[in-house]
């Protein structure tokens, strides 16, 4: 929760510099442009903030996928976009200032109990994971690649520290290299990066660390092992027996 403070503060801090005219820059993210993507963040972090309000978009994402056969997380995101699509850019960032603190809190006031509950999201995550999970690790990842793709869309910088953004990126290759499970060296370049091994005489990758996971996050092409993108969590600490 520390990392998500951070991450959102760092998120609004890029929003406060958007300009009238980036808000129709297009993303990296099919078929959304920076308000669209905004529109997404809000959600996520209504979703996040409140128990009922994470209810009614799982009932409703779970119906709508059922009629469309689509994925349910795509069908929360396009609703999430299509219930602020009214809002006036202004208005949007005011909303996003307000959820933000109100999303960490609820994600860290989340009970044990459903924090333990395991489903299945879908990729790029292999298989059934704990929700606290997912609120805890893959919504930071989720707001720190939009922050990626808020930059690049419009140019404005994009803040990278060793202690912040490099914990990020170290969570991810650890859920990569599990889902691939092959021996590997991976010199990430950058303020975020480091240098990562698993196993011996392995495949041997150099590249940028936001390039690394902008290529596991569908935005750009890669080859060999970076194109295994499915993620493994850590399976959970077994308690001492005795």
């Amino acid at each position: 929760m520390a990392l998500a403070h951070t991450e959102t503060g760092r998120l609004l801090e890029v929003v406060d510099k958007l300009e009238e005219q980036d808000w129709s820059r297009p993303t990296d993210c099919a078929e959304w442009d920076v308000k669209a993507l905004l529109s997404h963040v809000l959600g996520s972090m209504e979703f996040n903030a409140g128990t009922w309000e994470m209810l009614r978009q799982f009932g409703l994402a779970t119906r709508d996928s059922k009629r469309t056969g689509r994925a349910m997380i795509d069908e929360m995101n396009a609703r999430q976009v299509a219930e602020h699509a009214h809002m006036a850019p202004s208005e949007l960032a005011r909303a996003l200032h307000r959820m933000g603190p109100k999303a960490v809190r609820g994600r860290r006031r989340t009970p044990a109990p459903l924090r333990a509950v395991r489903m299945r999201p879908g990729p790029p995550v292999d298989g059934k994971v704990p929700f606290g999970y997912l609120i805890g690790v893959i919504v930071n990842r989720d707001l720190w690649m939009h922050r990626i793709d808020l930059t690049r869309a419009t140019g404005h910088e994009h803040v990278l520290t060793p202690e912040h953004d490099g914990r990020i990126v170290a969570d991810v290759v650890a859920d990569w290299a599990r889902g691939h499970n092959q021996p590997v060296t991976l010199t990430l370049e950058g303020p975020a990066g480091g240098t990562f091994t698993q196993g011996r005489e392995g495949a041997d990758y150099r590249l940028d660390a936001v390039e690394f996971c902008r290529i596991l996050g569908g935005r750009a092409q890669g080859s060999g092992l970076l194109e295994h993108t499915p993620f493994r969590p850590a399976p959970p600490a077994t308690p001492p027996r005795g």
